[in-house]
């Protein structure tokens, strides 16, 4: 494995851990030429997948950037850093498990606000501002509204 400091070609496995819910290797490395510390993250792929844009245009199925957008919503909110990577890697065995090799973006999108609304409402509406490409206030108004009618009658007691 390639060092991200320095680029030397030979670094060494210090500590190998499954994550918590078991669907990745955790390997912290050092490298040989510049004694520099990182980890990576070996994780099974069942099948190479593409993402067909609005646009008709496909591009390779990219985890990371999945996870980066999840993250953008969840900024500064107080959601612990194992669940978002149990739902992302959730989100990416569902889709890997589905049998197509080619998954749809509003398909990907709409499992994102579905696994976000049961992390945290906030980050889904973050989400949401920006997938569904609000426009005006109002667009947020009936998010909130619409929100509020799904809770049950005993939560919005308890505010």
């Amino acid at each position: 494995m390639k060092c991200p400091y320095c680029g030397y070609d030979d670094t060494q496995v210090k500590d190998s851990r499954p994550t918590e819910d078991n669907t990745a290797i955790r390997r912290r490395r050092v490298c040989s030429g510049c004694g520099g510390r990182f980890t990576t993250f070996e994780r099974i792929q069942l099948r190479e997948l593409s993402v067909i844009k609005r646009t008709g245009r496909k591009v390779p199925f990219d985890r990371d950037k999945l996870m980066r957008s999840v993250q953008v919503s969840l900024r500064k909110r107080p959601v612990e850093d194992d669940k978002v990577e149990r739902m992302v890697s959730g989100i990416v065995r569902q889709l890997e498990s589905a049998g197509d090799a080619e998954v749809p973006a509003e398909h990907i999108g709409n499992l994102v606000m579905e696994g976000l609304k049961g992390l945290d409402e906030i980050a889904y509406i973050r989400f949401a501002s920006v997938y569904k490409n609000f426009k005006e206030t109002k667009d947020f108004s009936d998010m909130l509204h619409q929100l509020s009618n799904e809770r049950p009658l005993d939560e919005d007691l308890e505010d």
